[in-house]
């Protein structure tokens, strides 16, 4: 989906497709040479999906839905991720593990494995175990419980989760079911991808960062020690649970750590998103439910519309890493789980400004914006300062968005809400910003 300038840019284009039905408009991608789109916020009047049901938001390539309040807490909001025969909801809501029939549905078979940490096993795991089982009883569950952190996220911790399966003889129509944040979604779904060569399952996220970027989209896998998450899959859950109850027991550092990718959102594609977190952070920060809903409905509805038009990656999907590969950078020279992935992230995205502002791409008003919202999240605004520059040459060497030789990034341009990707920069530039913020 890259152009001849290996750039993909969000802004105005005449190459999308149209047709619709008695419920909502398809869009549909007419193998372009280069793709564009505009803002989230232009495209409003187009309204290129409709809610057909109540709290149920069908996402196939579509605009951005108005800034509505909270779904109840009784009746979960559901984005649905529209890949045909592969699309799957996102239950949003309140008090949702207390409802077995959004599980249950989605369980193939009589087997169920639970992959969970240390951290969330006493927290969650009985109540799981009840939900897939109650009124169920043909159903039997199994689990493994990983030690929590970055660090463990690598083949040997994955290889308990085969260990437990096979020693179990799970069989094709089981369903693994993961537990927990990030690095329990991404192991989770790689060991789904992989026994067997595929078995069904469902993702219950239960941190921030896990409810609005990683347990949707498919993006599955382990890190080397050589950087992060360069083994892996794209492998589709069945569904995606986000009862936002679990963020109570989140540690605060946790809750800030997510709302790095929250911020990303508005500043790639939706700037009116972006506007709300400005007056809404403090909300945010306080767990207020009714923010904390919205943001984490906002931004799945956001990834949901860039995967189902680019699943695999080929180019648009990139954008959603914005800062990410300063941020990979970051931990993988730093440490894994010694910053946070936000943490990475945030201090990434900030990055990516200031290399925008030196291409003369964004005025030095969204750069300030950006040092604002991230220091009312409590996130870092600068990498450590034993990161050098030859430290984050090497590890973006070696980062997934490298295309013969070239390192691509994901870079801001133009007025907030838009970015592009791309290998089309001046060299200069992230030479200057890499000595601006490193010693050496």
């Amino acid at each position: 989906m890259a152009s001849a300038a290996n750039a993909i840019s969000l802004s105005a284009s005449p190459r999308l497709a149209a047709s619709s039905s008695s419920d909502q408009l398809v869009v549909r991608l007419q193998s372009p040479s280069s793709v564009s789109f505009r803002p989230r916020s232009e495209l409003k009047p187009a309204r290129l999906s409709v809610a057909s049901r109540a709290n149920r938001l069908r996402i196939c390539a579509t605009a951005a839905p108005v800034m509505d309040k909270a779904a109840s807490p009784k009746v979960p909001t559901i984005v649905d991720v529209d890949l045909g025969d592969r699309s799957y909801p996102i239950y949003i809501g309140s008090n949702l593990l207390d409802q077995p029939e959004l599980l249950q549905r989605h369980v193939h078979g009589k087997r169920v494995l639970i992959v969970t940490n240390e951290t969330i096993a006493p927290l969650y795991l009985d109540k799981v175990v009840h939900a897939l089982t109650v009124g169920n009883p043909n159903v039997s569950v199994d689990h493994v419980i990983l030690p929590d952190g970055e660090k463990y996220k690598n083949m040997d911790v994955l290889t308990k989760v085969f260990d437990k399966a096979i020693e179990s003889r799970l069989d094709r129509r089981c369903t693994f079911v993961a537990l927990g944040g990030g690095v329990i979604g991404d192991m989770c779904g790689y060991a789904a991808a992989s026994y067997l060569r595929g078995v069904n399952f469902i993702q219950i996220p239960t941190t921030v960062m896990s409810q609005v970027d990683s347990s949707v989209g498919g993006k599955t896998g382990i890190n080397h020690r050589l950087g992060k998450n360069l083994i892996g899959a794209f492998y589709q859950p069945q569904s995606v649970l986000i009862d936002t109850d679990t963020l109570n027991t989140l540690p605060e550092r946790e809750l800030a750590s997510g709302f790095a990718e929250v911020i990303k959102y508005g500043l790639i594609r939706d700037a009116e998103f972006f506007e709300w977190q400005e007056k809404n952070m403090h909300a945010l920060m306080s767990r207020d439910p009714a923010a904390l809903a919205y943001a984490i409905k906002r931004s799945c509805e956001n990834k949901a519309e860039v995967v189902s038009l680019d699943e695999k990656e080929s180019g648009l999907r990139a954008t959603l890493n914005l800062g990410h590969t300063f941020g990979h950078a970051i931990e993988t020279g730093f440490g894994y789980g010694v910053w946070l992935h936000g943490e990475a992230v945030a201090a990434g995205i900030v990055m990516a400004a200031d290399m925008s502002h030196r291409l003369g791409w964004i005025d030095e008003s969204i750069v300030t914006r950006i040092h604002n919202i991230l220091k009312q999240a409590k996130l870092p605004t600068a990498p450590p300062e034993t990161m050098t520059v030859e430290m984050f040459k090497s590890v973006m060497a070696v980062d997934k968005k490298v295309a013969d030789g070239l390192l691509r990034l994901i870079l801001l341009k133009g007025p907030l809400g838009n970015c592009v990707f791309t290998g089309d920069y001046d060299r200069k530039a992230l030479e200057e910003t890499l000595h601006a913020f490193c010693k050496s």
